[in-house]
């Protein structure tokens, strides 16, 4: 399952990404604030609007504002 279709609420692991479907910058940035292999993540939020972007995520004690593009680059397993 990809990081996009994760309910609102749940948890998860992130397995992989495929960095290649993302911008050099924008991998080193969400790499830097702890999104990446293996981090546990849980959905605080998803927007309402158009594509549903964007998601917020909970990484540890931050919260992350991801498009739903990036996150449909990640694979997750459910916590």
């Amino acid at each position: 399952m990809t990081l996009d279709l994760l309910p609102a609420g749940q948890s998860a692991r992130i397995v992989s990404v495929d960095w290649s479907r993302l911008v050099d910058e924008e991998a080193r940035r969400l790499r830097a604030l702890g999104v990446d292999d293996g981090a546990r993540v849980k959905v605080s939020h998803k927007g309402v609007f158009g594509g549903a972007d964007p998601i917020a995520l909970a990484v540890g004690r931050m919260t992350v504002a991801l498009r739903r593009a990036h996150a449909s680059a990640m694979e997750v397993e459910i916590l």
